[in-house]
This record gives C-alpha cells, structure tokens and sequence, in this order.
C-alpha cells in the first residue's frame, strides 16, 4: 500500500506540468473575436495579422520577441506610419492570438511563418523589416536569406549577438527532460513576478496586459522553451557579415541598461557590421520598445531621414 501511495504521488508530481497546460486556455474562434486585424491560414496554422497606418506608401513587416505579442509594437507602428510606412504587424505561432502548432522552433520554422505572411498580403521586395529581441533573429535569418527582398533592416535590442539568460533558463534550455518539467511548472510563475516586477510594464498597461493573458494560454509556454532551445541559442555572426557584405542599410537599437542583451553587443555588431548606424537609448532595458517611445521615435525619425 505504501508504494501505491508513493507510485501515484510520483506520478502526480510528474504529470503536474502538463496537468497545468491542459488547464490554460486554448486559442478559439471566439477569442480571437476581441483581436483587432484579420488571420491568414497558413502553411503551419493560422496567423493574426493587422495592417497600421496609412493605406500606400513603403512596406515595414514588423516582428516581435519571444514573450511579447504584436501589441508591443503600438508605438514604433505609430512612428512609422507617421513617416510615411504601411506597417504590418503579426503575431509569430504560440503567442498572441496565432496557433501553436507543435514542433521545432528553429529559425527554419519562423522563416516559414514569415514567407507564409508575405505571400498571403503579396509583399515580394522592397521591404523592411523591424525585429524585436527574438524578432530581430528571424528577421536577420531572412535579410541573410533574401537579400534582393530586402530595403532596410531594423533592430531592436536583437538577439544573436550578446546575451544573457538566468541561470534558470539555462537549465531548461540545455536538460530535455527535467528542463521541460521544471519550465511547465515554474517558468509562468517566474515570468509573472518578473512581470509585474518591471516598471516598464507599469508604465505600458495595455502592454503588460497582453505578457499576463500569453501566460494563461496554452502553447505558450512550450513554444517559449522550445524557441529558446532551437532559435535562441545561435549567434548570427555569419548572418550579419553576410547583410553587410550585401550593402543592406542596419539601423541597430540598444537599451543602455538591457539586462538581456548586454551593451558589449553594440562592440560586437560594429565588428561583423562596419556599415550598420547603431544607437544606445539611455536609460532603456530590454523593453526598449514600449518603454521608451518618445526617445526611440526620435532616433527612428532622424536615422531614416539620414537614409532617405
């Protein structure tokens, strides 16, 4: 009897995490009800675009982070649609109110997602591309790809180059079994206190909002574990030399006191990029994007006027 009790007891503690995935809340038609845009059904599942700004004029495809839906992106659209951009905004598989389909999520499986997305609003050249932290990974992946597609390449506190993880996320990242185990029980708890915890949130209500409700859907969490496994991990070096060599105007933009992408990265870049006009916005985290918009409009105003 006393190993019965310890046999479902273990058992218990190891079907936990999925125990509390099944009790997240999937993605329905009637959630996706409440989003703003339209979805396109793709080669991979089905993705939630919005269009923003004006109705003509050059094509910016912006791309958002690991953890961050397209929401994070109201100011810097707002920026550039004031200058003249139409701007797209859609959200990658697992997060906002796209699917998440199962699988790998290396840079192959986003660069799909993104092929998919531009062929479904018929944007073939002429582009650019604006990624954030993960974002600026796949849309790096892309420009290094595609060369002859691309106008412009923007970069926002981009990984591949410099960057820091927790000791935990290092863990789960590199241990397959008890690293997935221990990231579907603790890493939304862990991701909420940090949350609630950034004053960068505090001061983006509608930003946190949509980082607190990811956490409450399912496939979030796995897609989260599995990009930092696959995408993550890689350091675009050959990437970025690549873009330079092809003559790819780079505007990179850093937060001084990023805590994710260290500001040796601004070092690094200027050594695989000589070409690239970079920017340290003072006083700006990782949430560089909705934390500092006065000051990243200014430097997105000024940088693309210089490269008119």
């Amino acid at each position: 009897m006393v190993w019965f009790i310890i046999g479902l007891v273990l058992l218990a503690v190891v079907a936990a995490p999925k125990v509390l995935e099944s009790r997240r809340t999937p993605m329905t038609p009637k959630r996706r009800q409440k989003a703003p845009g339209a979805f396109a059904e793709l080669s991979q599942g089905i993705t939630h675009c919005q269009w923003i700004g004006p109705v003509r004029g050059p094509v910016a495809v912006l791309i958002h982070g690991l953890s961050t839906p397209s929401t994070v992106w109201t100011d810097v659209a707002q920026v550039l649609g004031d200058t003249g951009y139409r701007v797209l905004v859609y959200d990658l598989y697992g997060r906002g109110f796209s699917d998440a389909p199962k699988g790998k999520q290396d840079a192959a499986f986003f660069l799909q997602q993104l092929n998919d997305v531009l062929e479904h609003e018929g944007l073939a050249e002429d582009l650019t591309l604006v990624g954030y932290s993960m974002g600026g990974t796949i849309a790096t992946a892309f420009a290094a790809q595609q060369p002859h597609r691309m106008k412009r390449l923007i970069l926002l506190a981009t990984c591949g180059v410099e960057t820091r993880e927790s000791d935990f996320s290092a863990f789960c990242r590199t241990k397959p079994i008890i690293g997935d185990w221990l990231h579907g029980l603790f890493a939304g708890a862990r991701m909420r206190r940090a949350l609630l915890a950034d004053p960068a949130g505090q001061a983006a209500p509608a930003v946190l909002a949509s980082q607190l409700s990811e956490l409450n859907r399912q496939g979030f969490l796995p897609a989260v574990l599995s990009s930092r496994r696959n995408i993550l991990e890689v350091t675009q070096e050959k990437e970025h030399r690549a873009i330079s060599r092809d003559g790819i105007p780079v505007i990179a933009i850093w937060g001084e006191q990023d805590a994710v992408i260290p500001l040796a990265a601004v070092g690094t870049f200027a050594q695989w990029n000589r070409t690239a006009h970079q920017e340290v916005v003072p006083g700006a985290g990782h949430a560089v994007p909705y934390s500092h918009g006065e000051e990243l409009s200014v430097f997105l105003r000024t940088m693309l006027r210089e490269q008119r």
